[in-house]
């Protein structure tokens, strides 16, 4: 799994991958503007704004895909993070997680398990995938939040 090598775009629109983040540990994250865990976007900034300056970042990818509630444009969707959560972090284009349409990356991060044995499709909004510098990829539900010691600690230990 080379996770990095798959094209996507920013959310500005503009061509690229992930690969100026290999090395890096980094938080993928499926997010939406309009569901019972938007609140996570504060976690999500307190986490890069924490751990940054170690090599880390958190990459959001709006998705539309769980009951609409990512349905804006990327200005929109740029916007509402920017002014409402004060969110820095990269943000990339709106992508499909599951189904035929699905993303290469989240192809690709979907056949991670997680704690507790879960392979296959996104679940929902702000599922979480932890990539350490070395490649190894570990998975979080999406009712993991930002702030939970089990995410955190994993973080931490990803960073050395």
């Amino acid at each position: 799994m080379d996770i990095f090598a798959h094209p996507i775009s920013t959310l500005a629109g503009e061509p690229g991958s992930l690969e100026q983040y290999r090395g890096k540990t980094l938080l993928l994250v499926n997010v939406a503007s309009k569901c019972g865990l938007t609140p996570q976007y504060s976690g999500l900034e307190e986490l890069q704004k924490t751990y940054e300056a170690r090599g880390f970042s958190v990459l959001g990818f709006p998705c539309n895909q769980f009951m609409g509630q990512e349905p804006g444009t990327a200005e929109e969707i740029q916007t509402f993070c920017s002014t409402t959560y004060g969110v820095t972090f990269p943000l990339f284009e709106k992508i499909e997680v599951n189904g035929d349409g699905r993303h290469p990356l989240y192809a690709d991060l979907t056949s991670v398990a997680d704690a507790d044995g879960y392979a296959g499709d996104i679940r929902w909004n702000f599922e979480k995938f932890l990539v350490a510098p070395d490649g190894t990829v570990s998975r979080f539900a999406p009712q993991v939040t930002p702030e939970d010691p089990t995410l955190v600690s994993a973080i931490e230990g990803a960073l050395g």
